[in-house]
């Protein structure tokens, strides 16, 4: 897979979606204007171009970067931002960096994003309103068939609006944190990853972690709001 198609960004529609978290037994309507998603998640190959680093254990340049932390994702962000001539979407202070604190999102800046967490969960729909967009075991890499490992971005079916993997591969970053109250700067996590039973794939479903730690099943994909 070349550079242009690992960093293809899908227009995504606006629209509204409804939030539900299964502990709290809360859910929340959010409205979300037009952005663009990158159909797939970031490889492991085009994070070392930005970076030059490989983190991770998987050998293949094309599978999704994983082992890669929150603030290593809202970095890449930014370095990608940077090289391609847009404005940085994030700004940093250093001092709050080891707690997860000490970071703002420039909500006019045209530079590369995490999406929030209602930007993933509508664009993982893509008008469907199953738990998920089609049949597991055509649409994602889980414990079912994955064998217990990751594997590379786009093999299995997109969804009906053209992203790969929004289920199943590796979990993937939100901007969101989590539940401030009770959690802290824990953020949220999306998706799935291969090595969840099929109930952990869902479009609703939500995991956290801390924005410092690095696990071998989550990676991210990139944003972009429209007009940038």
């Amino acid at each position: 897979m070349n550079e242009g198609a690992e960093n293809e960004m899908v227009a995504v529609p606006s629209g509204r979606v409804t939030l539900s978290d299964r502990r709290t037994e809360r859910s929340w309507p959010v409205e979300i204007a037009p952005y663009r998603l990158a159909a797939f998640q970031i490889t492991r190959a085009l994070y070392a171009r930005i970076t030059g680093e490989r983190p991770g254990t998987s050998p293949g340049d094309g599978s999704p970067v994983e082992g890669v932390s929150w603030w290593d994702a809202v970095r890449f962000c930014n370095a990608l931002s940077q090289r391609d001539g847009f404005a940085p979407a994030y700004h940093f202070d250093a001092e709050g960096e080891s707690e997860g604190e000490g970071i703002e999102w420039d909500p006019s800046a045209d530079g590369y994003r995490l999406p929030t967490e209602a930007e993933w969960e509508h664009a993982c729909r893509a008008g469907t309103s199953g738990p998920r967009y089609g049949p597991l075991d055509e649409v994602a890499w889980y414990r079912g068939n994955s064998h217990e490992r990751v594997h590379d971005v786009g093999g299995k079916r997109p969804n009906p609006w053209g992203l790969y993997d929004m289920l199943g591969n590796v979990w993937e970053w939100c901007w969101d944190v989590y539940d401030a109250e009770v959690y802290g700067t824990y953020r949220v996590l999306r998706g799935g990853g291969w090595f969840d039973e099929h109930w952990s794939c869902r479009a609703s479903v939500r995991r956290r972690s801390h924005p410092t730690f690095r696990v071998d099943d989550v990676g991210f994909r990139i944003a972009r709001s429209v007009g940038g």
